[in-house]
């Protein structure tokens, strides 16, 4: 998984997988991005830093092969 965060254009991205996508757009500042089996592969939100982040200022984020933990039964 990458986070990317673009302070000049304040679009942030959310990729879970890198391929050929087909974007489907929720509403004028949010589209979801889906592979060819129709699993998402990234989310784009525009305006990020105005609706998303906290007010504190980001100029760039950039995180890469982030695991998320199995819950244990």
């Amino acid at each position: 998984m990458k986070i990317r965060y673009d302070a000049q254009g304040d679009v942030l991205y959310i990729e879970f997988k890198n391929c050929s996508v087909t974007t489907k757009r929720i509403d004028e500042d949010i589209a979801i991005d889906y592979d060819a089996d129709g699993h998402v592969a990234g989310i784009e939100l525009l305006s990020a830093k105005e609706r998303f982040l906290s007010t504190k200022p980001v100029f760039s984020l950039d995180l890469e092969n982030i695991l998320m933990p199995v819950p244990s039964k």
